[in-house]
């Protein structure tokens, strides 16, 4: 796990003595909060990083480099990061965790979880196999019970490394999660949390076929497109899941992405949530974590959600298809640099003998607009990966969302909105018919807002509880509005934003004011109005 704290500066310059440029890369300007004009006028901390012995905890050192035959050091850690590091665990230096020796617990500072104490009668640990910033993970058996002899993994989080109330907060935040998601076929499975003077410990499933990054790297980085597809529908699988409840994994990269068995075939699973968080659909986190190379644009703004895991997916998914990374310099100011300021090439080998629609794919995740940025969901519904035979297509909150901006918009917008999606192509309708039939439409072929409430309940889990998505789902519920037909539902959930990131957003916006115009609204509204009347109320 890696952790990479910085702090907001207006002109976003990271100052640093030893910092090397990028190449290509000026000063960062501000990610673009407007629409663009076109020739029409439209508005174009944990330790769990793998199952083999002494795995080291520096993502910078690990993942595949910019080309995968030159090696370069560690980028070196930035003054501001280590700061606001310091400031959320303390002092101590986060690659340093071992073993305790004794029991020290801070002054003033509540160490009990109110976990079991019964730790050492139920399993005896045998080696350790993975190290991270605060803790480590060791291999151990069960000693009793059904499960006599079975393997599992248990992360232990020493006491000492605990030096201040947010660090006590991530493990009681860790655990939370991490029972509520397990049951998922591809995030790993909890056991229990148990802790006793020393330490906290967390029972996990024992996932022994290694990292996604081990598996890169034995192909020499790169992954054929349908081997690709297998991996990047696990991942999205997870991620979508995770997002429902609303969890945002904040930490997304190959390290945290264990196979469960050496097979070639064998289960994906999502793993590490020491830096994990909730997030309620209509808020926004502010403080800075993840892994420097896989870190979004927003999130160095300070102002994120779960799309911030969208385009950690989407670096993964440039590795697997290319062996490289999108984003790349020799340090971490200048890798937030890139991140900010530089585009990915799509020029070099071996992108020209890719699909079309694998790179449409990634792009549509590293867009550095947040807002036009594919959902988890959506991404699964991609031509790229689309197979409904072998995809489940999951619930999606960004519809919840788009909907209250709907109900809540004027009459003309709702109008507006309602020519913009006659113009969707079959391709994009497919994912708006998913979710349509997941909220149970009556024999009518009707929704109440009801609906969306019954469908979310069917899905959730206490995670879904401490993020208030049930919270914001039960206001959206009690608005008052009629019944919605699928042509509603459509226009109601659709992301203009997301539109706009379109190669033929002009056409669609075109021909959606020609629709416009014959519903009778030409004298009402112009052309140039009908552009902002869209974008309004898009949270």
């Amino acid at each position: 796990m890696g952790i990479c704290h910085g702090k907001h500066v207006p002109n976003l310059e990271f100052q640093e003595e030893e910092d090397l440029p990028a190449p290509n890369i000026g000063q960062p300007t501000p990610i673009p909060r407007t629409p663009k004009q076109g020739k029409f006028p439209f508005c174009s901390p944990s330790p769990l990083l793998g199952s083999y012995k002494n795995s080291p905890a520096n993502l910078n050192g690990r993942t595949p480099l910019r080309f995968l035959k030159r090696p370069f050091p560690p980028p070196s850690p930035a003054k501001h990061i280590r700061a606001l590091l310091a400031r959320r665990h303390g002092p101590g230096k986060p690659n340093e965790a071992s073993i305790p020796e004794g029991s020290e617990v801070e002054v003033g500072l509540d160490k009990n979880f109110g976990f079991s104490k019964q730790f050492f009668s139920k399993f005896e640990l045998a080696e350790e196999i993975g190290r991270g910033h605060f803790g480590y993970t060791c291999a151990a058996k069960v000693k009793k019970g059904d499960t006599k002899g079975e393997e599992v993994a248990v992360k232990v989080i020493p006491k000492t490394k605990m030096t201040t109330a947010i660090a006590i907060e991530d493990v009681h935040r860790e655990v939370r999660i991490l029972s509520s998601l397990t049951g998922h076929k591809n995030v790993v499975h909890f056991y229990d949390a148990y802790e006793d003077e020393d330490n906290v410990y967390i029972a996990m499933e024992l996932c022994k076929g290694g990292e996604l990054l081990e598996r890169i790297l034995s192909r020499g980085g790169k992954y054929s497109e349908e081997e690709a597809k297998t991996v990047i529908v696990q991942i999205l699988s997870a991620v979508s899941f995770c997002h429902l409840q609303g969890v945002v994994h904040r930490d997304l990269k190959p390290e945290n992405f264990l196979f469960t068995s050496g097979d070639e075939m064998s289960t994906l699973k999502a793993i590490d949530f020491g830096l994990s968080d909730f997030v309620k659909p209509d808020e926004r986190l502010n403080d800075i974590v993840g892994s420097a190379y896989y870190v979004a644009p927003e999130v160095l703004h300070r102002s994120y959600g779960t799309e911030a895991d969208m385009w950690s997916i989407g670096v993964i998914a440039y590795i697997l298809l290319c062996g490289s990374r999108p984003f790349w310099a020799r340090t971490e100011s200048g890798i937030f640099r890139a991140v900010l300021k530089a585009e990915p090439s799509f020029e070099e080998a071996p992108w020209p003998s890719l699909s079309s629609q694998s790179k449409d794919f990634v792009k549509k995740l590293l867009n550095k607009d947040y807002r036009k940025r594919m959902t988890a969901t959506q991404a699964l519904c991609h031509p790229w990966l689309q197979n409904p035979e072998k995809i489940k297509i999951p619930l999606d909150i960004i519809v919840f969302k788009l909907i209250k901006a709907y109900i809540c918009s004027s009459s003309l917008r709702k109008s507006a909105l309602r020519a913009l999606a006659k113009t969707l192509t079959v391709n994009q309708l497919y994912y708006l018919r998913e979710q349509f039939a997941m909220l149970n439409p009556s024999k009518n072929g009707y929704i109440s807002l009801q609906n969306l409430k019954t469908a979310l309940l069917k899905n959730s889990t206490e995670a879904m509880k401490d993020a208030k998505v049930l919270d914001f789902v039960n206001m959206v519920s009690s608005l008052q509005y009629t019944k919605l037909d699928f042509e509603e539902f459509a226009a109601a959930a659709i992301s203009v934003h997301q539109m706009e990131a379109l190669d033929t957003w002009e056409q669609h916006a075109r021909q959606a004011y020609e629709f416009f115009e014959k519903d009778g609204n030409r004298s009402l509204v112009s052309a140039h109005q009908f552009q902002f009347m869209l974008f309004s109320r898009i949270g």
